[in-house]
């Protein structure tokens, strides 16, 4: 099967060429990279950050498609390294987090942007503030810091009316990065993006074609550097959404279905 030059046209055919993207990692292993998102994407979202569940097959069919890639398997994510990493111990894969504000290579190598105590000082009046917005969870990521609104969606035009403030508190370097019920303030230098070409500099990413799958808007600044890099960008999406990605899946069961079939050569690849 051929790619489809506007694989929107048709919800099954994208599938199906997202399918056979991903087929084309254990048949040339040396030619691809993969960046793979972690909520929405590669687990199920929950209602709190903290309410996820990562399959118990996942962590180790992650590892065994890493090996089959010769290690050119990275995280890209929102979440903390060190949370990233709870999740799927034993294993510690190239990963980047915060949306790039920190970043672990190949060779183990961690390089962090550092914020500062201005920082801490809006991570709290922000946490203060929330108290009077029910439901809204505050995440202090270090140097980001998050308000969640999943719990509570009548609290959204508080949560986004106020963001904005802190961002101008905060100053010219940092961002304010909006996704699914979520606002989040983190430094401008970091992006998913960036965080991808970082990677591809490096071995054993160095020389090879990116594969990019996400699930929300943070996600679509690595979608634009794997196209413009000749790569593929898959967006795993239950309903159709304006996205920059070329194809996509149906859901994060979808896309691990794939990956345990990609982990264990003797399967059939179809989700």
């Amino acid at each position: 099967m051929s790619y489809q030059e506007h694989p929107k046209e048709d919800e099954h055919a994208s599938a199906r060429s997202a399918e056979e993207i991903l087929s084309r990692l254990t048949l040339q292993p040396g030619h691809w990279a993969l960046f793979l998102d972690i909520d929405g994407t590669l687990i199920d979202l929950a209602d709190t950050p903290d309410g996820i569940t990562v399959p118990p097959d996942l962590p180790e069919n992650l590892h065994l498609l890493s090996l089959k890639l010769g290690g050119a398997l990275a995280l890209v994510t929102g979440r903390a390294l060190a949370y990233a990493d709870r999740l799927f111990a034993p294993y510690e894969f190239p990963l980047a987090g915060l949306h790039g504000s920190e970043r672990r290579s190949s060779s183990g190598a961690v390089s962090r942007i550092e914020t500062g105590e201005a920082f801490e000082e809006l991570k709290a009046a922000l946490a203060e503030e929330a108290r009077a917005w029910p439901g809204v969870l505050i995440e202090d990521k270090g140097s980001a810091v998050a308000a969640h609104y999943r719990q509570a969606p009548e609290q959204r035009k508080a949560v986004e009316a106020a963001m904005p403030r802190y961002l101008d508190m905060a100053g010219p370097d940092f961002t304010l990065q909006r996704g699914k019920m979520v606002a989040e303030i983190r430094p401008a230098r970091a992006g998913k993006g960036h965080a991808l070409k970082a990677f591809l500099d490096e071995p054993p990413f160095k020389g090879r074609k990116p594969i990019a799958i996400g699930d929300d808007v943070t996600d679509e600044a690595m979608f634009r550097a794997a196209n413009e890099l000749g790569g593929r960008s898959i967006r795993i999406a239950e309903t159709e959404a304006a996205t920059e990605a070329k194809f996509t899946l149906p859901s994060a069961h979808a896309l691990r279905t794939l990956i345990a079939a990609l982990a264990d050569t003797g399967k059939s690849v179809s989700a």
